[in-house]
């Protein structure tokens, strides 16, 4: 197929097809990664333009409006740290802002800075094609709107790609029925409804927890347990709010310098090193205490040595059993297939109290799995269950999915699909051989999938933006990585996952999802070193001239 062959088809199909808008640089997404992108460029002087296959910016946060949508990483470490006006004049209201308070936040980042001046909305990217002859790349819309630009830069997020579950009849069911990622923008009211949720992954906690408290009665579709730890949020009051504000740089060193930039970070000792009796004590301050402590800042060998890792596993299970009434119902809410924390952990909010609730019944699909959806309900293998809505918590085509879904084609007209069908293959998570003057934040390989993320984005973004005025200043017009280099960055995000337990385990990590033809070989999609060494590794590159990086 010719290279603007996919770019050709879907304009063709279109009345209105226009001569390409051309810029310098084209940036895929208007979430956080993208509108920052976007301030960096116009400080180079750059002709720039974002576009968005929403109305509005937010990324994640203007598509993820389920109920109970909300951080699990504290929110005055997740913002922006680029503006100290913007530190000082935004005031988060909770530890954990939910998803309409971050949705804002975003609206008040882009009005600060003038950035929609610069973004097109209702966009959706569905080819981009690289012409050699002209060092350019084509992008192409689902209306068939076409425009060029010389750098191409994708800000898509690595969970950006819904996915509905592989069962029957989906579309025959005559209720309500929504998937998380795409909920309507309008209120949902569950009161007086009989609802199902699909799921029980983090969005599905989260939507679960919330649910159950108006639903007249909820059915909880659980194929695998998950490793769930309280939250504990609180509001933010006044003297917090001050301390936090003045206390910005420390928390940004202290995020800087962590492993994931939380703050929080793992404690040096060995769990067996430990006395029983103390390390008891320590798994339940962590427990009490807010956020990803009891993941994050665990004994460092908890995620690399089996024996370790029992240790807090068994101290989650007891959890689970003190707080779920009924004991085969907490058995079955306890996850046999991976121990704690080997999967991104869910932060909770009451969840395992919801199934105390007379109106919350769980359906366990080891047990008695899904055949159907009807135009009723739900049938498993024991019975049909009738429903007013269903809602499907069923994930993402996480990290490459969303690249899987936008026709790319580089050199020579070869598709990025094809050339990751066994695994992502990438230099520092940023660029790909075969693939000129595209650049990939927060792609895979890249430290931002398995961290704190603004605080990955600003790395990502920042190391961007000073290749180009590198690349500008030299008079280079095009970059990409050498297949040698592209090759031993990639033996080393798997080698730096190789002694880590999660490795061993199903998820969107690893790249398995049943939902997905084609994932069911595990393969590691993020970077396993820690922020820390890849902002290292990224930077010594940068002083090296780019070294891997061939540059023309």
């Amino acid at each position: 197929m010719a290279p603007h062959a996919d770019i050709e088809a879907a304009s063709s199909a279109k009345a209105d097809v226009r001569s390409p808008e051309r810029y310098q640089v084209i940036i895929i997404g208007a979430g956080l990664s993208g509108m920052y992108q976007l301030y960096r460029l116009r400080e180079l002087g750059c002709s720039v333009r974002v576009f968005e296959a929403g109305d509005g910016v937010g990324g994640t946060w203007y598509w993820n409006r389920y109920p109970g949508a909300r951080f699990d990483s504290e929110s005055w470490t997740y913002g922006l740290s680029f503006s100290h006006d913007l530190l000082q004049e935004w005031s988060w209201k909770e530890h954990f802002a939910a998803q309409p308070e971050t949705l804002r936040y975003c609206n008040y980042l882009a009005d600060k800075f003038d950035l929609r001046r610069d973004i097109t909305f209702n966009a959706r990217v569905v080819a981009a094609a690289y012409d050699e002859n002209a060092n350019d790349w084509e992008v192409g819309f689902e209306d068939g709107r076409r425009a060029r630009a010389r750098f191409l830069i994708t800000a898509i997020g690595p969970l950006s790609a819904p996915t509905m579950p592989a069962i029957p009849g989906v579309g025959d069911f005559r209720g309500e029925a929504y998937h998380t990622a795409k909920w309507p923008h309008a209120p949902v009211s569950f009161k007086g409804k009989r609802v199902a949720v699909i799921g029980t992954g983090a969005t599905g906690v989260q939507t679960i927890t919330e649910v159950a408290k108006t639903a007249l009665h909820l059915s909880v579709f659980q194929r695998t347990p998950n490793w769930c730890a309280p939250l504990h949020n609180a509001a933010i009051d006044a003297e917090t709010q001050v301390h936090i504000k003045a206390s910005y740089p420390e928390i940004f060193a202290r995020c800087r310098e962590s492993y994931g930039c939380f703050i929080h970070d793992a404690d040096p000792r060995n769990a067996l090193e430990v006395p029983a009796e103390e390390r008891e004590a320590f798994y339940e301050r962590r427990y009490a205490e807010p956020g990803f402590g009891i993941w994050m800042g665990n004994f460092r060998d908890i995620l690399i040595d089996k024996a370790a890792n029992d240790t807090v596993t068994d101290f989650m299970r007891r959890k689970i059993r003190a707080r779920v009434h009924n004991p085969e119902l907490a058995e079955r809410l306890i996850p046999t297939n991976h121990g704690f924390g080997t999967r991104r952990v869910p932060l909770e909010s009451g969840y395992y109290e919801v199934y105390n609730q007379p109106n919350v019944r769980l359906v366990d699909l080891r047990e008695t799995p899904i055949e159907r959806i009807t135009p009723n309900g739900i049938r498993t293998s024991d019975a049909e269950h009738p429903f007013d809505m269903i809602i499907y918590a069923t994930g993402f085509d996480a990290i490459t999915g969303a690249f899987d879904r936008i026709h790319i084609r580089g050199r020579g007209g070869l598709r990025l699909k094809a050339k990751w069908a066994d695994g992502p293959r990438t230099y520092l998570g940023l660029q790909v051989a075969g693939f000129p003057n595209m650049l990939t934040l927060v792609g895979p390989h890249n430290a931002a999938t398995f961290c704190n993320i603004p605080r990955c984005i600003e790395q990502n973004v920042e190391w961007v933006t000073e290749l180009l005025r590198y690349m500008d200043h030299k008079g280079y017009t095009r970059i990409e990585p050498s297949p040698d280099a592209e090759h031993a960055w990639t033996q080393h995000v798997h080698e730096s996952a190789a002694r880590l337990l999660l490795l061993e385990v199903d998820s969107w990590m690893t790249g398995v999802n049943r939902n997905v033809p084609g994932r069911q070989q595990r393969t590691f999609m993020a970077y396993a070193g820690g922020a820390p060494k890849y902002r290292e590794k990224c930077d010594a590159v940068a002083a090296g001239g780019y070294e891997g990086f061939v540059l023309a």
